[in-house]
């Protein structure tokens, strides 16, 4: 009998006993509050709810003696004394940016292999985001990996860049020349702007900007045809073709001026429908800069 309702008891009551986890199906009963954290390695980070990575265990912001953290910086701006820190990818994007800045202006010497760690120390911050910039700028092909050594600037041959300018022609004629077809002449006026910012860059000597502003006006002609895949393909050769020719002595400030000044002949061109002029110009610009 006692057997018997001792079954009838267990039927009816199947849930174990509480903090029994081998016989819990929903897992280990909770771990109470003051013991979270005992299993954790000396030095592993917490993490904060907003996602962004916490203090360690066991020297936070207000342990005594916490040597603090070093600020990550964009190259050339100040730390901030306070605020939230900058994230990861946003490091990242900054340095890219610098080094774009530094290939075109000269201070990255063609050649020269250039190690993470220093040019993290000129740009105020750690290794890594520079490391992840370089990598971005091999795939763009204006450096090249060294193993245990760092990152080689790219030195063009007189072959490769006339190799590069017989591609882009080969994709930007035929797209500009359907464009003058059939683009209204009031959109081609509307550019007139971007084309006066690359003949102010050139004006100034200012190699950094006028690389930007001229990608800027070729993308800005050639979306007009409405293919993102036809704006990613060109624009990276423009790159490619860029990197050494803006940073080269060469490149004389007459040159940039007389460069800038094809953009405004070429919408000219565009407007007037003059096909042999634009298939003209767009050839002559892409081998321009040629040394």
């Amino acid at each position: 009998m006692e057997q018997g309702a001792a079954r009838e008891r267990a039927t009816e009551d199947p849930s174990p006993p509480h903090g029994d986890p081998a016989r819990d199906p929903e897992g280990p009963a909770r771990v109470p509050e003051q013991t979270r954290g005992a299993g954790r390695p000396a030095g592993s980070a917490r993490r904060r709810s907003d996602g962004a990575p916490g203090e360690h265990a066991h020297g936070g912001p207000d342990s005594p003696g916490a040597p603090p953290a070093p600020a990550e910086a964009p190259f050339s701006l100040p730390a901030p004394a306070a605020g939230p820190r900058v994230v990861r990818h946003s490091v990242r994007g900054q340095i890219l940016d610098a080094l774009r800045t530094a290939l075109v202006g000269g201070e990255l010497v063609p050649g020269e292999v250039y190690s993470a760690p220093a040019l993290g120390e000129r740009f105020g911050v750690s290794a890594t985001p520079v490391r992840e910039a370089m990598q971005r700028l091999a795939v763009e092909g204006a450096v090249e990996v060294v193993p245990n050594r760092g990152f080689r600037v790219t030195e063009r041959t007189p072959r490769e860049l006339a190799e590069l300018a017989e591609v882009r022609a080969l994709i930007e004629v035929p797209v500009m020349l359907r464009l003058a077809r059939t683009v209204p002449a009031a959109r081609w006026a509307e550019l007139r702007p971007v084309a006066e910012a690359t003949s102010t860059a050139a004006a100034r000597g200012d190699r950094a900007h006028y690389a930007e502003a001229d990608r800027a006006f070729h993308r800005a002609v050639l979306s007009l045809a409405g293919n993102e895949q036809l704006l990613t393909v060109a624009d990276d050769l423009h790159r490619r073709s860029q990197w050494p020719l803006i940073s080269a002595p060469v490149v004389r400030h007459g040159v940039l001026v007389a460069d800038a000044a094809e953009h405004t002949a070429l919408l000219d061109a565009l407007i007037a429908q003059d096909l042999t002029v634009v298939e003209s110009l767009v050839r002559e610009h892409f081998t321009g800069l040629n040394p």
